[in-house]
């Protein structure tokens, strides 16, 4: 039977002749070892081979994951990403990078902002990168546009679904079915949310991150035009879940959080999707470690590495031991803790591979630094904890000054740690710092990791800089 035009094969590649070009004349295997010594000199491991250099040649590899971005950029120095041939990482960013490519997205786009008046008629801030808006007015305007803005499907084709604002049901008895461009849509929600969410925290998001999610189930219930078109959209669907879960998560809600994250998990098992449903696990893991819950997280995340042992990645597993980790300190189990601590520096010390998770691009050094210093604060080892968080903070700020939150969190820890080691005027500098990010960054978990430390420092007002810090706390206005 011949193909439809409508169903066309996914498009090959474009070459990445720039990058070809800068390996002059050496062989494939050649610069792939000058990667490597490259790396070794920044204190990164990557496991380059000539196969890597050709996959980056050939355009299969459109953006480079952080850990191989900061080898590059000290090979040439001066050089951005796109002057090496890549993709803005904003394009990249989520699961939908795989498949943004393989059909025209026409106009459907589930939008995350509204354009403020400012904006010239049409324009569309979605197609903004985040990690390029800078703490200016630009950025307040663009912020309060999607804080007060209504997530929506702006596109006649998902709206002839009627998924928008109507029950599902009636978008399948009108024979409505989902396809490709849909798909892309939910792909890239996920991708935004998770940039919004590194640059600005979780508060404010959340609401708003609901109605894409809600447009993604309908579209699961609506049905799809392929097997390949509904596996991705399972895919998609499940990971905007965690997203959204997330956001509730970093923001107080935790029953919300653990709705979406099961929610996501049940979205794995009927897929068979093992990627999904160890990425489901770990998130569960973390929330209940937070909310209280210390065996349920130990036993989430040892379940997640039972469904992560067969995707080849051990940065993945890194993280699943960290979140073990987590669960072990919680009980009191030092020893359990420090096994888990120990597997986890093994995985990472390995380096990235190819089949690392795209949503994992948040996690490298600074991330496992800051991880083990929660570990070593709840067993009480505020001295370990504060070197470990301080390691965090500098990690983060030399490499992913995008990621302004975790930079925030990071600090917020270091803050604390020193408050309870004894250490108030350190502790305050910290938390002024922190202070100093909060018309940035939206968080209810580092507000409340704020608060705690300004009861810690309180009997040490007179420390220097100690006044300053509650002074200016004391003057945050409080959620409603």
């Amino acid at each position: 039977m011949a193909s439809s035009p409508m169903t066309s094969s996914t498009p090959s590649p474009r070459p990445n002749l720039l990058f070809r070009r800068l390996r002059g004349q050496r062989s494939p295997g050649e610069f792939a070892a000058a990667v490597r010594r490259a790396a070794r000199e920044i204190g990164e491991r990557v496991s380059c081979d000539a196969r890597y250099i050709g996959r980056v040649e050939a355009g299969e590899i459109r953006c480079p994951n952080y850990a191989y971005e900061r080898v590059f950029l000290h090979m040439f120095p001066g050089r951005t990403l796109t002057d090496l041939g890549f993709a803005p990482r904003s394009a990249v960013r989520g699961r939908g990078a795989r498949t943004e490519s393989r059909a025209p997205v026409s106009h459907t786009t589930i939008q995350l902002y509204e354009s403020p008046p400012s904006e010239p008629s049409g324009s569309s801030l979605h197609e903004c990168d985040p990690y390029e808006i800078q703490s200016n007015e630009e950025s307040d305007v663009r912020r309060r546009a999607f804080m007060s803005g209504t997530a929506t499907v702006a596109a006649a084709s998902l709206g002839s679904f009627g998924l928008a604002h109507a029950p599902a049901e009636a978008a399948a008895q009108r024979g409505g079915r989902a396809g490709e461009a849909e798909v892309t849509a939910v792909e890239q929600a996920v991708r935004h949310i998770r940039l919004l969410d590194d640059r600005h925290g979780a508060d404010g998001l959340y609401r708003r991150a609901a109605a894409p999610l809600r447009t993604a189930y309908a579209l699961l219930d609506a049905g799809t035009t392929r097997q390949s078109t509904t596996d991705r959209l399972q895919a998609s669907a499940g990971e905007l879940a965690i997203s959204v879960g997330w956001l509730a998560h970093d923001s107080g809600r935790f029953d919300d959080a653990r709705s979406h994250y099961a929610e996501a998990l049940a979205t794995a098992r009927m897929a068979g999707d093992l990627g999904l449903e160890a990425h489901a696990f770990c998130n569960t893991a973390f929330l209940a470690r937070d909310a209280g819950r210390p065996r349920e997280a130990m036993r989430a995340a040892q379940a997640a590495t039972r469904a992560a042992r067969h995707l080849s990645s051990p940065r993945l597993l890194s993280l699943l031991a960290l979140r073990e980790a987590g669960g072990w300190a919680g009980l009191g189990d030092r020893a359990g803790c420090e096994q888990s601590l120990t597997r986890a520096h093994a995985l990472f010390d390995r380096g990235p591979s190819d089949a690392d998770p795209e949503w994992m691009s948040f996690y490298g050094r600074a991330e496992l630094e800051g991880l083990e210093a929660q570990c070593w604060s709840a067993l009480g080892d505020w001295q370990r904890a504060a070197r470990h968080a301080r390691r965090a903070v500098g990690v983060a700020s030399a490499q992913t000054p995008q990621f302004t939150r975790n930079i925030a969190l990071y600090t917020a820890e270091l803050a604390d740690d020193l408050a309870r080691a004894g250490r108030p005027d350190e502790a305050a500098t910290a938390g002024l710092r922190v202070l100093s990010l909060l018309d940035e960054v939206q968080s209810s978990r580092i507000q409340s990791m704020l608060a705690t430390t300004a009861r810690v420092l309180l009997p040490h007002r007179r420390a220097s800089g100690v006044c300053g810090f509650l002074e200016r706390h004391a003057s945050l206005p409080r959620a409603v």
